[in-house]
């Protein structure tokens, strides 16, 4: 079997999403064309997928590398938003870079293996010395996954993380710019601090905006604010959770705005139904953010995991179809929707190149074991082939035995 990544001219027989049975050539990383599947057999340099499912490759749009895979070493309480930050800040004090470095490799390797070519993660502006080791580690994870993954990097400042320690991040190779005005006294003034941080950087911004369900929402200024910003500079919204309980009117006032100010929605089904809601007991809240409503006013929407097995989320496969999954039971979007989300949906919002299986797009693609979109996001078959800029760059195979 040939080592990876392995370079593909050709893709044959692959079923569509659509039910389409098509041969998809590959040129230059990109989709040179894409015909109906002649039925012959691959040749060398060629991938017969008979019997598999041909998507676009999921791409994680909110992820927190540093985190991830940290809960059996912390060992947290269970609980809410408040409870998973003061466990991490506790165990933040401990980490080094190296340490750092090794979960986020362990986590990105698992996403790619899963279908996953692009992530972009936040990454602490750790408390304590040394408050880049973060940065450091990420920045050296984003070299390593060159020709297999795309990697953003966004600083995550928390509202006392000094102006001067976010610009030795922007120094150091990140990004974007991010934080959690939530999270500070005065919302407003903390998400003007790091607009005006990114603004004088020249960079966009991913800001965790309304991560709570009551209190008085920020989404509506931050998108004002970025409203006149250059069309090519990122801006996104993680979270956006309030944005669910929002009454119809404030609600579309805040589409309207975020649909003027072209802001890209996160929406983190895991971490958001984990996190939200601890404090009431019946009836809880879904803990999401305004999807429907969003979708139909033509906002852009991604959907993300957000936080992997660490202290905001004990659990997680690293996987977008599971993503996909809750975005149609929760979330109430139709399977095409939930997948767009996490796929193309979450590449627009990356400010990626559309990908997929059209002529010129980018060659990322996940194929799944499968007759169907419905059966590949509800079964999540374990058997997968993920191409990244034409490359085979993963593959993964399962034996069931049954005495059935």
């Amino acid at each position: 079997m040939p080592a990876l990544p392995q370079p593909l001219t050709r893709l044959l027989n692959a079923t569509l999403p659509e039910g389409r049975t098509v041969d998809v050539g590959l040129r230059g990383g990109r989709v040179s064309e894409v015909v109906e599947a002649e039925g012959r057999a691959a040749i060398e340099g060629e991938l017969d997928l008979k019997g598999w499912v041909l998507l676009t490759a999921p791409a994680e749009p909110h992820a927190h590398l540093d985190k991830a895979l940290s809960w059996d070493q912390i060992a947290p309480p269970m609980g809410d938003l408040r409870l998973a930050i003061d466990s991490w800040r506790a165990h933040s004090h401990t980490m080094t870079t190296e340490s750092i470095a090794e979960r986020a490799f362990a986590a990105a390797q698992l996403m790619l293996r899963n279908g996953t070519t692009a992530v972009r993660t936040h990454v602490d502006l750790l408390v304590g010395p040394q408050p880049l080791r973060g940065v450091q580690a990420l920045a050296g994870l984003r070299e390593r996954l060159q020709g297999r993954m795309d990697l953003q990097i966004t600083a995550l400042a928390a509202p006392d993380t000094p102006d001067e320690i976010v610009h030795a991040a922007l120094d150091l190779g990140v990004d974007l710019v991010g934080g959690a005005p939530h999270l500070a006294p005065d919302p407003l003034r903390d998400l003007t601090r790091l607009l005006a941080i990114a603004e004088s950087r020249g960079v966009g911004t991913d800001i965790h905006t309304d991560e709570g369900l009551d209190g008085e929402p920020t989404l509506t200024y931050y998108a004002k604010a970025v409203q006149d910003w250059p069309a090519d500079r990122i801006r996104s919204a993680g979270h956006c959770v309030r944005q669910g309980t929002l009454e119809p009117a404030e609600l579309a006032q805040t589409v309207e705005a975020v649909k003027a100010a072209d802001l890209g929605i996160i929406s983190l089904p895991i971490t958001n139904l984990y996190l939200q809601g601890w404090q009431h007991p019946v009836s809880t809240p879904r803990g999401l953010t305004a999807l429907r409503a969003f979708l139909d006013a033509g906002v852009k929407i991604a959907g993300g995991a957000d936080n992997l097995r660490d202290p905001f989320n004990p659990v997680g496969r690293g996987d977008a179809l599971e993503t996909a999954s809750l975005l149609v039971t929760a979330g109430h979007l139709t399977l095409t929707e939930a997948y767009h989300a996490v796929s193309a949906g979450a590449r627009e919002v990356l400010g990626l190149p559309p990908a997929g299986a059209f002529p010129g797009a980018v060659a990322d693609f996940l194929a799944v074991r499968g007759n169907s979109l419905g059966e590949v996001v509800a079964a999540a078959p374990a058997d997968r082939i993920v191409l990244y800029r034409g490359a085979l760059v993963a593959r993964s195979s399962v034996v069931h035995e049954t005495a059935l």
